[in-house]
This record gives structure tokens, sequence and C-alpha cells, in this order.
């Protein structure tokens, strides 16, 4: 099972950067692997919190493939839970949580957990997981970037 966890310094308040990873829409602007994405509902709940329903459509080398996720923003304490609901994972999840720093600039907390149904899919995805997954949070990054503009730390 690919598991992987990552604390980044940013030169972006927390606020900046939850709401960039927030706007699932948005991926297939500047995260690698990501075709499409396609936003099914967003509720907000009692607790102050917004459950979203999404899908995004994966692609790599030959395949592709959709995924639907259930995706809990939290605004109020900059965390992001996203949980599997269908497609070709066996189980996923991850979670985001963003702390502004004294100072100036953010931590921004990143951890994936996740296993594939198909074997061949799940040996492939393993031999490159970790060089992966950090390019994902360099795509996030980058995306603040251009956003925000750079920003020394």
């Amino acid at each position: 099972m690919p598991r992987h966890s990552e604390t980044r310094h940013l030169p972006y308040t927390a606020h900046q950067m939850y709401d960039l990873v927030a706007d699932v829409a948005r991926y297939p602007e500047f995260l690698p692997w990501t075709s499409a994405a396609r936003i099914r509902s967003v509720t907000p709940e009692p607790d102050g919190s917004e459950v979203m329903e999404a899908d995004l459509v994966i692609s790599f080398k030959v395949f592709r493939e959709r995924f639907g996720s259930r995706v809990v923003l939290w605004p109020e304490v900059l965390k992001i839970d996203t949980e599997y609901l269908d497609g070709p994972f066996k189980f996923m999840r991850s979670n985001w949580a963003f702390t502004d720093r004294d100072g100036g600039g953010s931590d921004v907390s990143f951890f994936v957990d996740f296993e594939f149904k198909n074997a061949i899919l799940q040996a492939l995805i393993g031999v490159v997981f970790d060089e992966a997954m950090r390019r994902v949070v360099r795509a996030f990054e980058a995306r603040a970037a251009a956003l925000y503009g750079p920003r020394p730390v």
C-alpha cells in the first residue's frame, strides 16, 4: 500500500494554500496526470464544513481511470479530508492541513494512502510512487507561485 506524508514550508498564507487545494475543479489545469475534474455536489454541513463529491480522471501511460471521492472542506480550521467513493482503488484517503507560521508563510502538510484494485497498476505506481507524490506537491507549489506570485521565504 503506497503511503506518503510530507510537510512543506511555503511563502504563502495558510488560507491561500487552503483555497488552492480546495479548488478541485481546477486540478486539470496544473496537476500531473489529472485530465478532467467534475464536481458532483457541494453540501454545507451544520458543523461548518462543506462536503464536496467530485470525480477526477487520472491518465498515466496507457491507463485512464475515473474515480469519485468525497472531499470534506474545513474552512474554519484549514483542513481538507478526502475519502474514496468509487473507481479503480480498493481504498484511498488523503488529508491536507495548513498552518500559518510566525514571521510569514505557512506549513502545508499532506498525507495520502491508497491501494489500486488492479495489481498491474499497483505495481506500476509502486515503482515511481514517492517521486510521483513529490511531483504532485511541487505542482501545488508551482500553482501557488502562478496565482500569488513568487515570494521570498
